[in-house]
């Protein structure tokens, strides 16, 4: 069941899940009353909308601490990525928070993508900001440190925060995923951004276009021009440094606005994915025809260790 979920998280659209469940309204202003993992409960837009919390025992409930918002892929839930990637256990390890929103029917409106979300113009960039608002305020988050990554239809979602909710996030962490919005505008503060990638991916073609496995059929803009665009954001001068070790290529842009950085991993060989995690069964390899996990690098570190280096 649990390499079931790994699999449902690579194609691209979002769902819920939870044990417990604590409504908006009584949400406490401390941690103590909520247990951990329970599903919580936020009124957007007349439509309730749930996501869970993971916060490590070991974190003082009066220090201020960091929070990564961890987008599910699509067909997946919450539930599904907090089981799949490793977050938790890199939390007690760091001593960080951890939050795991469920999109509308598996999916999350991050553009051009995905279901039924993208379809009926679900303000998703709503929902998340007042999640953060409030896991900021309950967890006691210092509102500076909160980062957002996901895979697929969630990285694409982590994109759209980036644009439309500058400062919201202090950077985001993408994983097999492309922008599908404009990102005209990003004021009024530079956005730090590790993109992770597969070069033979399918679904989201290192390329850009139209996929040729997924379900999703519009067309991407390739990662290349992603993440020029973002070196344009963040006002990044100069070539960036380049550094290859087997199959794990990263290209980093230093020299950016306010010190944030703008970097480039992509992985020969691999798929669409995330690294590092556990490989889906053969069951659901064979019927949904997925990638495997590259095993070349830990993608869950790799972003941690990015988010930690931002300018605070």
């Amino acid at each position: 069941m649990r390499r079931l979920g790994v699999a449902l998280l690579v194609f691209a659209a979002a769902c819920s899940s939870g044990n417990g469940k604590a409504s908006h309204d009584a949400v406490p202003s401390t941690t103590s009353a909520v247990p951990d993992g329970a599903t919580r409960t936020i009124k957007v837009d007349g439509r309730e909308r749930t996501y869970l919390v993971h916060r490590p025992s070991t974190i003082d409930p009066d220090d201020g601490t960091s929070l990564v918002v961890v987008l599910h892929g699509g067909f997946g839930s919450a539930a599904e990525a907090r089981q799949s990637y490793g977050w938790d256990a890199k939390a007690d390890a760091e001593h960080f928070v951890v939050a795991y929103p469920n999109g509308i029917d598996k999916a999350w409106n991050a553009g051009t993508c995905c279901g039924r979300p993208q379809i009926d113009g679900v303000d998703d960039v709503k929902f998340l900001g007042a999640m953060i608002d409030e896991v900021v305020k309950t967890e006691t988050v210092v509102p500076d440190h909160v980062y957002a990554t996901g895979i697929s239809n969630g990285g694409m979602m982590a994109y759209r925060l980036a644009c439309e909710l500058p400062g919201k996030v202090a950077a985001i962490g993408p994983v097999a995923a492309s922008m599908t919005v404009p990102c005209e505008n990003p004021v009024p503060r530079p956005t730090g951004v590790l993109h992770i990638h597969g070069l033979d991916d399918q679904h989201v073609p290192y390329a850009g276009g139209v996929g040729t496995k997924g379900v999703a059929k519009d067309s991407r803009p390739s990662i290349p021009s992603v993440i020029e665009r973002w070196r344009v954001i963040d006002g990044c001068t100069g070539t960036p440094a380049s550094a290859t070790s087997g199959a794990v290529t990263t290209v980093t842009s230093a020299s950016c606005a306010a010190g944030t950085i703008v970097e480039l991993v992509t992985v020969a060989g691999a798929g669409h994915q995330w690294p590092g995690s556990a490989p889906p069964n053969a069951v659901a390899r064979r019927l949904l025809d997925l990638d495997e996990p590259s095993t070349a690098l830990d993608a869950t570190a790799v972003l941690w260790d990015f988010f930690s280096r931002q300018p605070q």
